[in-house]
């Protein structure tokens, strides 16, 4: 069913009163601060369409969308069939949430000068970062949801002779479908930090977290909120465009109501 024009409205209203109220704070704050500090907004955004004809800053934003388009992906599958199969075995649940738990406090750019040492610098380095970042909420949203699968139906599946792979394939997989979504949406802002981050810290020489920290060592703070722009402008348009639309084909039962509703 398609949305209606009113609903679309009321949808976008906010956010693009959210982003109303960041440009006119930061307009602002530029009145009373110099220009090589604080440059104005219709600067920066000049600045940015000229950037848009500049090799280097054109190819690290596809660099950094690459890297992102490796490492997510995998970190999600990887942590939803850790997850599953934690459903089908009590023991191995025990030993992924131990592993979590200690794991997960470690900041994921912490690992970058150990990739670095072991894989050198690139991509390699820097996707593995993503996926550390990425894996640990995706695995552990999907475990706890087999943990609340309905046990009536699980009983059920038992005693109609359900094996583990089947177990896994018609009770847990269906019934952790909304978790593997939340799960999705908070994995991509780790993976989206991390990847920044590790470009930042010198896991890279191309990319926007490379680029925004070298106009920082010169001083080209134009540079810097561009980037910064740039960078948040990528993750609301993957989070509310693109992750948004996945969540309403794979949990599409949860809108039909919605949609009849209006």
């Amino acid at each position: 069913m398609r949305p209606k024009a009113g609903s679309l409205w009321q949808k976008w209203l906010p956010y693009l009163a959210a982003v109303g109220s960041l440009l006119a704070i930061w307009q602002i704050a530029a009145f009373f601060l110099p220009a090589y500090l604080l440059p104005d907004v219709p600067d920066v955004f000049v600045r940015l369409f000229g950037s848009m004809n500049d090799a280097e800053f054109t190819d690290g934003i596809q660099s950094s969308l690459l890297r992102l388009a490796w490492g997510y992906p995998i970190a999600c599958l990887f942590g939803a069939a850790l997850g599953l199969i934690a459903g089908v075995s009590q023991a191995f649940a025990v030993y992924l949430r131990s592993l979590i738990s200690i794991l997960q406090a470690i900041p994921p750019i912490t690992w970058v000068p150990f990739f670095v040492i072991l894989l050198g610098f690139g991509n390699a380095t820097i996707i593995t970062v993503i996926v550390i970042a990425s894996f640990f909420p995706m695995a552990l949203s999907v475990l706890n949801a087999t943990e609340g699968v309905n046990r009536t139906h699980l009983e059920l599946a038992r005693v109609l002779g359900a094996n583990k792979l089947q177990l896994l394939t018609k009770v847990f997989a269906p019934e952790s479908l909304p978790a593997f979504v939340t799960g999705a949406q908070v994995a991509f802002g780790n993976a989206w930090r991390s990847l920044i981050a590790a470009e930042m810290v010198g896991g890279a020489a191309i990319g926007l977290g490379y680029y925004s920290r070298w106009r920082g060592e010169v001083a080209d703070m134009e540079g810097v909120l561009m980037s910064i722009l740039v960078i948040g402008t990528i993750a609301a348009v993957l989070d509310l465009v693109l992750l948004e639309w996945l969540k309403r084909r794979l949990l599409r039962y949860r809108y039909v109501k919605t949609g009849g509703a209006e």
